[in-house]
């Protein structure tokens, strides 16, 4: 009620990014603060239950609900998000380099659609600066993944490189690595995510990660995140290739550039779309790289999930966790609460005790 009442109204009169770095300065502030992390857990933070914590890729979730990237894309208020009920969260996506990423105005709100569009162009202080301020880090409350990506002026055929940069930098300071080959906002990423350019590009991290995990002695898991813009044949030669390479996981999906059924006058602004009406790609996307895999690779299922049941439609449809951004901007930090304390009940509903019963349950 805070939110819905007094903040979002604040926040919504605001430019979307002023409002995004407003909301940024305010999480690692309240961190900082004595106390201050112990009142955000207080406030919105989620109680750990049998039911719903995981093992996966040797760590520990707490919960399914995790925080995607794109909101904390320099590392700045780990501590902050840590405390308000999500079970792990990535930061990034993060480049070799800095960059500034596009021109402004590049965020924007579709309120009636309950969606976002953005085409930040993977702004961030590169992956020195996150380095820094990961190694500050006394512990990880939740799991932290990395998100990398390529520098924009970096041409596809040495792309690569700038993964293996990305992972040789930051590999003692993530819980686990994410690919971005699918943001439609770095001009001819997406292209990476077909023919020879996928095997190529997912050979050279599977031969970094291995390098790393030899330097630090201990491995850790690397997945791919996908776009939903891509036909049934595409999907189904990434997910081989994928499956192929020895990754981890595959995150489905990253945000569209599609616009059907949009009402906002914002329907216009390229970049990739996000929240409500990407709900139901997101979720079918899900469904076919969980039969493609035989349910045999983890899935992150994100893309519309506002409620418990946005999440149990990705989990039952093969998501063994559940990411969510837009969602945050819209409804607040409660939403991690109410949608586990949902999901609890839609598993006592359909006589599950355990979250990893209900995955891919639509399968069965």
């Amino acid at each position: 009620m805070l939110y819905q009442n007094f903040a979002k109204p604040f926040f919504f009169k605001m430019d979307p990014e002023r409002a995004h770095h407003v909301v940024m300065d305010g999480m690692r502030q309240a961190a900082r603060l004595p106390g201050g992390a112990s009142l955000l857990r207080a406030m919105y933070g989620v109680k750990e239950t049998d039911d719903m914590a995981q093992e996966l890729w040797g760590l520990h979730f707490p919960n399914p609900i995790g925080l995607a990237a794109g909101l904390d894309k320099n590392a700045e208020a780990v501590e902050g998000f840590s405390s308000i009920g999500f079970g792990f969260m990535e930061v990034g996506t993060v480049t070799p380099l800095a960059q500034p990423g596009n021109e402004l105005p590049r965020l924007f709100r579709l309120p009636p659609d309950r969606a976002l569009i953005n085409r930040m162009g993977f702004n961030n202080e590169g992956t020195q600066q996150m380095a820094s301020r990961l190694s500050a880090l006394y512990e990880h409350r939740i799991p932290v993944a990395v998100n990398i990506g390529k520098n924009k002026i970096t041409p596809n055929d040495e792309a690569y490189k700038d993964y293996e940069k990305c992972i040789s930098s930051l590999y003692p300071y993530a819980d686990f690595f994410v690919v971005n080959i699918s943001s439609p906002n770095t001009p001819d990423l997406r292209k990476l995510q077909h023919g020879d350019d996928l095997s190529i590009l997912l050979q050279a991290v599977k031969k970094q990660m291995n390098v790393e995990a030899e330097r630090y002695g201990k491995a850790k898991a690397v997945l791919v995140k996908i776009a939903p813009d891509v036909t049934d044949e595409e999907l189904e030669y990434m997910t081989a290739a994928i499956k192929d390479s020895g990754v981890d996981g595959i995150i489905a999906t990253n945000t569209t550039i599609s616009r059907d059924g949009l009402t906002h006058p914002n329907a216009k602004e390229t970049g990739g779309l996000s929240g409500i009406p990407v709900r139901e790609r997101s979720t079918e996307v899900i469904r076919k790289v969980y039969r493609q895999t035989g349910g045999k690779l983890p899935i992150i299922g994100v893309g519309g999930v506002f409620d418990s049941q946005d999440a149990y439609d990705k989990i039952r449809a093969g998501a063994s966790l559940v990411e969510i951004y837009t969602a945050l901007i819209y409804e607040g930090p409660g939403v991690n609460r109410a949608i586990i304390s949902g999901l609890r009940e839609l598993l006592r509903r359909d006589g599950y005790s355990h979250i990893r019963e209900a995955v891919g349950a639509d399968h069965n």
